[in-house]
């Protein structure tokens, strides 16, 4: 799957196991919204179907989301410069499908369903889209009216960071340059891709193997020192980590299921619920 971030958030969500889960309900738009999933499901069905990486985008923008100030949207929006903070300049994506999805939600139930709750659905849809577990989205979060630049820039990790860093920042040309734990084919493929000045723009594939795809070959790619990003191959380099990498290659059953239980703990972190925040009406912008 085409994001840094897979192990890294399994790793960081057990750390949070403790946070205090809020008052969230797989029911709670039962009566206000019944069609509210369907109708994220069909949005992000089509949204998958037009570009397969848009489902591990909005993936990688819930974990963003969660881990600054809570699960509250606040990455969404335009102002308060979240979006422009180093782990996500150039990089998040999938903006325009929230708003797409949203829109679609606000004609069938106009003012009721946040945000926040409409990136975790979607998140979750594009997942089993590509082929990915499917889990219980706990609903009921309410939006944020600030995003936080600050926390944005300490609580996220960054393609340089060390394990250690990933547990409690050198560009990608770094590595395939720079680092020794890299198999040399590998690099020589990538520094056509990336050479050491210009082509900016150019995309690499993450996983080498399956990248449009849900699956465990992520882990094979660590073992077989073919991790693109430092902080990829950080996890399998002769750490605390190596075991778990191993086993979740010779085990994707058990990655999946507890990708799906990470997940579900990740939606409880900090949400806004009752009367705190709003419900925007345009997840770029507070409500005035």
């Amino acid at each position: 799957m085409s994001i840094a971030t897979l192990l890294h958030c399994l790793l960081a969500v057990s750390l949070l196991s403790g946070v205090a889960h809020a008052q969230l309900s797989k029911n709670f738009y039962k009566a206000s919204c019944p069609s509210l999933e369907t109708t994220v499901r069909a949005e992000m069905k089509h949204a998958v179907g037009k570009e397969r990486r848009m489902g591990a985008s909005l993936l990688r923008l819930f974990f963003h989301d969660c881990f600054v100030q809570g699960c509250d949207g606040s990455i969404l929006l335009d102002d308060g410069g979240e979006k422009s903070a180093g782990p996500n300049v150039n990089s998040l994506r999938g903006f325009d499908a929230i708003d797409t999805i949203k829109a679609s939600v606000e004609a069938k139930c106009p003012g009721v369903v946040s945000c926040a709750d409409i990136l975790a659905l979607a998140a979750r849809d594009g997942t089993f889209l590509l082929g990915g577990p499917h889990w219980d989205v706990l609903l009921g979060r309410r939006d944020s009216t600030t995003a936080n630049r600050s926390l944005a820039k300490t609580n996220l990790p960054l393609a340089s960071s060390s394990l250690a860093t990933l547990i409690t920042n050198a560009p990608p040309r770094d590595r395939i340059y720079n680092d020794s734990n890299i198999e040399a084919s590998f690099a020589n493929r990538l520094r056509k891709t990336c050479p050491k000045c210009g082509r900016d723009s150019n995309l690499a594939s993450i996983d080498t193997k399956t990248a449009m795809a849900f699956d465990a070959a992520y882990f094979q790619n660590l073992i077989d020192r073919r991790g693109l990003f430092h902080s990829d191959q950080e996890l399998f380099n002769g750490g605390s980590q190596d075991a778990l990498v191993r086993h979740y290659s010779s085990n994707p059953a058990i990655f999946r299921d507890d990708f799906a239980r990470a997940m579900m703990k990740m939606g409880n972190i900090k949400p806004l619920t009752g009367t705190a925040g709003q419900i925007r009406e345009n997840c770029r912008v507070v409500n005035r």
